[in-house]
């Protein structure tokens, strides 16, 4: 390719950036916002946080962006740009699946330890800022990296609004060169590299989360050892060794 075409990806590619970012921010605020909700006494909120979530979940994204781009402007008389368009519906959808996320993580936290804030006087939001958000934080990383994966992927979507993201761009280049072989292997390796770099930085913040609750990562070898104390596999085998 030439150094123009290359150009045209490398701004499509900080399209996507600049998307994943954005979307990404105001996706884990609504999973924030939405899963704590769902967990509310209070059955109106847990009603509306429950219609957000079915009404995202329950619709597809590219339609939503069609919607948002397409359909916003006729209602309210203003026009978003693409970039604005894209962020709010993929930002919407995917808050909705990452709220269950949130939902499931704090439900999971062990309940005496709920019961031992109810113990200390703590209100409401004291147990979920000091007690149950610590604990449930940990987990939720690694469900939230493949969300983030799935967003990265999303994030083509927008190309159907003539924003100029990766996909766009590299649509632009095949329409050029006549070489969509080599231009969509391209594209498919760009996104596995940026794919990649999300999942290494999500590990390494699950890494710190779990250090600073005083948890270890989840290895093998580690599961396979706690295991074998658990039923005794190790002194089993200990005493074999020494009758032998």
């Amino acid at each position: 390719m030439t150094s123009g075409l290359w150009e045209l990806v490398l701004k499509g590619i900080w399209v996507t950036v600049q998307l994943l970012f954005c979307s990404a921010l105001l996706a884990s605020a609504m999973s924030f916002v939405v899963g704590i909700a769902r967990t509310s006494r209070r059955w109106i909120v847990r009603f509306l946080a429950g219609f957000y979530t079915e009404v995202f979940r329950g619709t597809s994204a590219l339609i939503m962006i069609f919607w948002v781009y397409f359909v916003l402007p006729l209602a309210f008389g203003w026009q978003l740009v693409p970039l604005w368009a894209g962020t709010l519906a993929l930002g919407l959808t995917y808050g909705a699946y990452g709220s269950e996320i949130v939902r499931g993580a704090l439900n999971a936290v062990d309940p005496a330890q709920r019961e031992g804030g109810i113990a200390l006087s703590f209100t409401h939001w004291q147990r979920m800022r000091l007690i149950l958000l610590p604990q449930a934080v940990p987990e939720m990383v690694p469900p939230f990296s493949n969300l983030l994966i799935e967003l990265l992927k999303g994030t083509a979507l927008v190309s159907v609004m003539g924003m100029g993201d990766l996909t766009f761009s590299a649509n632009l280049v095949r329409l050029a060169l006549q070489q969509s072989a080599e231009v969509y292997t391209y594209v498919l390796l760009i996104y596995f590299v940026i794919a990649f770099l999300l999942t290494r930085l999500m590990r390494g913040l699950e890494k710190r989360l779990k250090a600073g609750v005083g948890k270890e990562p989840d290895s093998m070898p580690a599961r396979e050892l706690k295991r074998a104390e658990t039923t005794g596999v190790g002194a089993g085998a200990g005493n074999a060794g020494g009758a032998s």
